[in-house]
């Protein structure tokens, strides 16, 4: 690596001093050749000129050996992390594969290799990294939790060396990622000081001038503020000991990016924060006294100094959702000044620093089952008795195992559940594009509708305006917008081609001069062999049903109903017994309609203009087809038809009851009283047999009238209601229409 064109003098020095710093921190766990494979990659790719500078300037492989540093030293990751970090950039060059580090230097440096290969390109692939969504991406791309680990520290090394650059745009850029990116990925894998780093960096890039004005004014006081510290907590230790507690105590002072948000939070200038400074008090206790001797503490502590009791935090009694327990006060001590004082056991304080995570458990992973908590847990175990080589593998992100994340082509991120398909993709952009859409390109290749997505693809959807939902869609997709939406399509269409079959069959018929009757119609739809109306329709709508093949049925149906039909011979006379009384009474429940001469079997319908019902007495209408049309013999139509169709008047009468409900209509008027119509409609709720179907009410001068129809199966009934709604009180009028 002695190249003068790729190392400055200073960078030669900086590079010596790094080699002896991690040789001295890591050359107990590295193999007896790792370095010098590795310096042997590394001279091989600066010969052959591969290795450029980053946006910043800065030497890539010295910036590498500052990230391995930080890996072994404050987060205590071992050797795949280490040669890992130092060899990767000879193949994000070009210079060696995956592969040839695999043979090197074994399959965990290579699984590192790829990880962080992953992540790069996943950069590469959306600028928009500030959604939840992405961070989750994040850690389902890097498959081992050390990438991550990584990545966070690179971070933190680049935070650290872009002070004085030049490229202020991205500056900014790289901070505000460290800010809501990767300082909340370390927060939550319990890297607190790194954590903290990264704030106070990215306040001091992104709000230049808060930073050093807050900055200023802790270095201006720091000599002060630790006598004051030393001075608070001195009489305190003191106390504690005589009450014969075992503790010991913490001093500390906010850092510069928790005090600046209290500022913004608060609207004040730094003086007016009230806990600047804060105490930890860790007892050791057993887990029966802690309760009590933590509000011991706190009642020997506000004897000694005055408490402020807006400022009191028990989280002793009721925990935290993320299961953090501690007693917080805020007292006022010498010189009136405020501190803040937390009070716990080692236990709780263990749940503090290792952190349940709840408050970050991501949706749909189900408690217990490979959970945040859990997981993130074992990471800092992991961490802490150095053996990530023996346990990462448990954090192989089955996290995430349920969903995927893809992309759009502009970089937009999607979150779907697993086995989501193109189909799905395409309705979770937008209604529309699902609906015509014809397949998609996943990055770059042509694929079909039903094709499976997985984590990271980039998916273009391909819509054609001549394409339409089809049934077969509902059998493979995933989500259930995506089947909602489908369904809802599908039977906006199938009313469609309903409305548009029934109009051209209304048209052929009045071309024909034939008239169209719905009973007629039902019977020869069944003949076709169609259960569903809206198959017939259908059928109708995409021609595979000929017009004229319904029209022909329909006539023969028609004919068969009149009696004309070839092949329905007239009964014989001789075969023909006028049944008796008693008959009809043993066949009540046949539900037949008796029509002249007792004559039975023939179809009729109810007329609507009068709604006839079981004990009405009736006649009977021959209608143009050959159908009989049943009315009301106070049919309001009536006098007319006797006195025009005499001739086509028979005689009908009930043979039974039909035991099905027959809609009747009745007119109501009465007093506009207040709950009128309540009551009406509770008095036919308690009928029994008799259902509401509607109810129209208009009022006007202090008196209302009103139409409802009910459905009931006699006369008898009927009488019943009438008389009972006549009951209530403000009704005037009841009537049948």
């Amino acid at each position: 690596m002695e190249q003068n064109s790729f190392f400055s003098p200073e960078e030669k020095v900086r590079l010596t001093q790094l080699y002896r710093e991690l040789l001295k921190l890591s050359g107990s766990i590295l193999y007896p050749d790792d370095c010098k494979k590795i310096k042997r990659y590394l001279i091989e790719a600066v010969r052959r000129d591969l290795i450029r500078r980053n946006v910043f300037g800065m030497n890539l492989i010295i910036s590498d050996m500052e990230t391995a540093l930080i890996v072994a030293s404050e987060i205590g990751l071992t050797r795949g992390a280490i040669v890992g970090i130092m060899v990767h950039t000879c193949v994000r060059c070009g210079y060696c594969s995956p592969e040839d580090v695999e043979k090197e230097f074994g399959e965990d440096v290579a699984g590192i290799i790829r990880g962080l290969n992953r992540i790069q390109e996943l950069y590469e692939k959306t600028p928009t990294v500030e959604s939840e969504n992405f961070r989750s991406l994040l850690l389902s791309f890097a498959e081992d939790m050390r990438v991550i680990l990584i990545m966070i520290a690179n971070r933190v090394n680049v935070m650290r060396q872009i002070k004085d650059t030049e490229n202020k745009e991205a500056q900014h850029r790289v901070s505000e990622e460290a800010a809501y990116l990767y300082a909340p990925l370390a927060h939550k894998l319990g890297l607190y000081r790194l954590k903290s780093e990264l704030e106070d960096l990215s306040l001091k890039y992104l709000e230049h001038d808060a930073y050093y004005l807050i900055k200023e004014k802790l270095n201006a006081t720091k000599k002060s503020r630790d006598e004051y510290i030393e001075k608070f907590i001195g009489p305190i230790e003191e106390k504690l000991r005589q009450a014969g507690l075992k503790f010991h105590i913490k001093g500390r002072t906010k850092s510069i990016h928790s005090i600046w948000q209290k500022m913004k939070k608060q609207h004040c200038g730094v003086e007016g924060i009230y806990d600047l400074f804060a105490i930890r008090i860790i007892l050791d206790s057993p887990v029966e006294k802690e309760k009590m001797e933590c509000w011991q503490v706190y009642s020997i502590i506000t004897d000694m100094y005055q408490p402020n009791p807006k400022r009191l935090r028990d989280w002793l009694s009721i925990p935290k959702s993320n299961g953090y327990e501690s007693l917080h006060i805020t007292v006022l001590g010498p010189e009136n000044k405020w501190v803040e004082v937390q009070i716990r056991t080692e236990r709780m304080d263990e749940i503090a620093e290792r952190g349940l995570a709840a408050h970050w458990r991501y949706k749909g992973i189900k408690s217990g089952e490979s959970g945040v908590d859990e997981w993130l847990n074992n990471i800092r175990s992991a961490l802490e008795n150095n053996d990530d080589m023996q346990l990462m593998d448990q954090f192989k992100m089955d996290l995430y195992e349920d969903e995927v994340f893809v992309f759009t082509p502009k970089g937009d991120l999607f979150k779907l559940p697993k086995g989501a398909t193109v189909l799905d993709f395409a309705y979770a952009i937008h209604t529309n594009v699902g609906d015509h859409c014809i397949g998609a390109k996943i990055n770059g290749k042509n694929a079909p509708l039903r094709q499976a997505l997985s984590s990271g693809d980039q998916v273009e959807i391909l819509t054609a305006g001549n394409q339409s939902p089809k049934q077969d869609w509902l059998n493979f997709v995933a989500t259930g917008k995506a089947r909602t939406k489908i369904r809802q399509a599908l039977k906006e269409m199938q009313a469609k081609q309903g409305a548009f079959a029934k109009e051209l069959l209304e048209r052929k018929f009045k071309n024909r001069k034939i008239e169209y009757d719905e009973p007629t119609m039902m019977h020869a739809i069944k003949k076709l062999g169609f259960k569903v109306v809206t198959d017939f329709y259908k059928s109708l709508a995409d021609e595979t049903l000929d017009v004229n093949e319904v029209i022909d049925t329909y006539l023969e149906q028609q004919k068969i109903e009149a009696g004309q039909a070839e092949h329905a011979p007239a009964p014989s006379a001789e075969n023909y017994n006028v049944p008796s009384e008693a008959e009809l009474k043993a066949k009540a429940h046949d539900d037949v309609l008796v029509i002249d001469q007792n004559l039975k079997g023939l179809d009729f319908t109810l007329a609507k203009c009068c709604q006839p019902i079981y004990g009405d007495d009736v006649f009977g209408f021959v209608t143009i087809n050959g159908g009989i049309k049943i009315h009301r013999c106070d049919c309001p139509n009536a006098k007319e038809l006797r006195k025009r169709f005499g001739y086509r008047i028979v005689k009908a009468r009930w043979a039974g009851k039909r035991g099905s409900q027959y809609p009747i209509t009745l007119k109501v008027v009465g007093n506009d009283d207040l709950g009128i119509v309540s009551n009406i409609t509770s008095v036919i709720s308690k009928e029994e047999k008799i259902l509401l179907r509607s109810i129209s009410i208009d009022s006007h001068d202090g008196l209302f009238s009103g139409t409802l129809t009910v459905m009931l199966d006699d006369t008898g009934k009927l009488q019943q209601l009438v008389k009972k709604l006549k009951a209530i009180k403000g009704v005037k009028q009841v009537s049948r229409s």
